[in-house]
């Protein structure tokens, strides 16, 4: 979930919920809590919009804990490596102790150095997999995150032969990988995968080259077929299926997330598939009372921001050693945010528990909830 692709409580003694506004208890050990904010609030207009939205999530947060030791200090990055970096030293001088965003991979990049040298770790927005580690912590949805939680589905469900469409960029390249690794991990077996350009044309070799696996009135060959693509490019890919005489009632169609958009279910194609997504309840919740707060939906990256500030709260009553420290940050339990559970791993990004929905006309459904609590096993991606 980033600019370019569309990416309550947090528990304090261990997976928490953001459905409940019961603050925390207690006077923080060394009193007032800084956390700095650092997001793009002048600048590009359009990053503009989204910062003021991400804002006033965070300022909601302190809202619904009504925690006034903890103070939270916005600075505008400008949308910039050099804003970013001068915004982290103005946070650092003015004493905080957590840093929330930057919002941009490239301001991440240059907010880290300042963040490691004052030991003040950073929970950033950004998806970018790569800006991640020695004390930054994303808890964007990094690409891949959701391949495991879709093929052990999946395989327990009998899916044990796949076939992927994988689209032709860094996303694609990144999720393929995951899925082979999934599957490995499951005992499935992938028998065959193609990749496709953005363009609706050059879809249509690719498609024509998997068809003959569930083609109509043959017995298929594999027993789903994974199609990582969103609402970009699904309107133009899906209706294919069927113009190759695909059986897609036949073989199960799985994706990821980005099926999660309003009408993928006018794709007959699609119709019956699965993907993994955030359990819609806690988005729903939050919508309600930020647009009640504020007069207006606020975009999707929203309820990182909300869960960042959420997760301070519920860390603030800590004596100040460790008040942040990765050990906390990174509990095995993790914490329960709007987008549901979640844990930060030791590579800087984020685990999360995922539901696994099921396309229909009328609308998604949840056919799976996701976990109520973190196994032992960590899943890798």
């Amino acid at each position: 979930m980033c600019l370019g692709l569309a990416a309550c409580s947090v528990g304090g003694t261990g997976s928490g919920s953001l459905a409940t506004s019961t603050p925390p208890r207690g006077a923080p050990a060394g009193g007032t809590v800084k956390v700095a904010l650092l997001l793009p609030l002048t600048g590009n207009v359009n990053a503009q919009q989204v910062a003021k939205a991400m804002k006033q999530a965070g300022e909601l947060a302190l809202f619904d804990f009504d925690k006034p030791n903890v103070q939270l200090i916005p600075k505008d990055t400008r949308g910039t490596p050099d804003g970013a970096r001068r915004a982290a030293d103005e946070a650092i001088r003015d004493g905080a102790e957590l840093i929330i965003g930057p919002l941009f991979a490239n301001e991440v990049t240059a907010v880290a150095p300042v963040a490691q040298a004052a030991r003040v770790p950073v929970l950033a927005f950004s998806s970018d997999r790569n800006v991640a580690g020695n004390g930054v912590y994303l808890l964007s949805f990094v690409a891949g995150s959701d391949v495991p939680r879709m093929v052990s589905y999946a395989a327990a469900n009998g899916k044990k032969r796949f076939a992927a469409l994988f689209p032709q960029n860094d996303y694609g390249r990144i999720v393929e990988q995951a899925f082979n690794r999934a599957v490995q991990a499951n005992g499935g077996q992938v028998v065959l995968t193609k990749s496709f350009p953005p363009e609706a044309n050059g879809m249509l070799a690719s498609v024509k080259d998997l068809a003959p696996l569930a083609k109509k009135g043959a017995a298929p060959q594999v027993d789903a077929i994974f199609v990582p693509a969103g609402g970009d490019t699904l309107p133009s890919l899906a209706p294919l299926f069927p113009y190759y005489e695909m059986d897609t009632q036949a073989v199960k169609m799985i994706g990821l997330s980005g099926w999660d958009y309003v009408g993928v279910g006018k794709e007959a194609a699609l119709q019956g598939g699965w993907f993994p997504a955030p359990d819609p309840k806690g988005w729903e919740d939050f919508t309600r009372r930020y647009s009640e707060t504020y007069g207006e939906m606020p975009p999707r990256l929203a309820s990182l921001s909300y869960d960042a500030v959420s997760l301070a709260i519920s860390l603030s009553n800590n004596p100040p050693e460790r008040r942040f420290a990765s050990s906390e940050l990174m509990r095995a339990s993790g914490f329960n945010g709007v987008d549901g559970l979640f844990r930060l791993r030791a590579d800087g990004t984020a685990e999360r528990g995922f539901a696994i929905m099921e396309v229909r006309s009328t609308g998604n459904q949840t056919i799976d909830p996701a976990p109520a609590s973190f196994g032992t096993a960590v899943a890798q991606y």
